[in-house]
């Protein structure tokens, strides 16, 4: 059995995850509840992959790095090696991930990175979204999902809110079907 990589991610409800200038702000002024469903979704995994874009601007907004707990992967084509809170990797990133969710362990969270979504999606390696839209349409941006995906059948889990949040959770139904065979 492989391990399950999870999308946890917000988005506004036009589909972006960023404005075009990689902007969150809007996100951080909305109003939520709690820690809007994070911590259940962290406590589900050991191991988060980002791309390094992702990697420098977690870094930028925060004087410890979130995920220190963690085995943390960052994807770079400029950084090598380790440091005390991610492991660098160069090889190509389906490659990688593929012979990760053969490892032991809990689920891997798909933290960020367009590019690396967009490849994700394209190889139907994502197991579980939580997407969690936004009261906000941002009119442009960086999308979500790019275009020409697979067609890819989901299953919902469940629906939540967060104060102005709404949280969808689906597993993908392939995924389902081969965890319980």
């Amino acid at each position: 059995m492989s391990r399950e990589i999870v999308l946890y991610i917000a988005a506004s409800l036009d589909g972006f995850i960023a404005k075009e200038d990689e902007d969150l702000q809007w996100l951080f002024e909305t109003e939520g509840e709690d820690d809007n469903g994070y911590l259940e979704m962290y406590q589900s995994i050991d191991t988060a992959i980002m791309g390094k874009k992702t990697y420098d601007y977690v870094k930028g907004i925060t004087e410890v790095f979130p995920y220190s707990d963690k085995k943390c992967y960052v994807f770079s084509t400029s950084e090598q090696g380790s440091n005390e809170d991610v492991e660098f990797v160069n090889e190509e990133v389906i490659h990688f991930t593929k012979k990760l969710k053969e490892q032991e362990g809990s689920k891997i969270w798909m933290v960020g990175g367009a590019a690396i979504l967009d490849a994700f999606m394209k190889e139907n390696l994502i197991d579980e979204f939580i997407i969690t839209v936004t009261p906000h349409i941002l009119g442009s941006g960086i999308p979500l999902f790019k275009e020409n995906n697979p067609q890819i059948d989901l299953i919902l889990q469940g629906t939540k809110c967060f104060g102005q949040f709404v949280q969808l959770h689906y597993k993908v139904k392939n995924s389902i079907t081969k965890h319980y065979m």
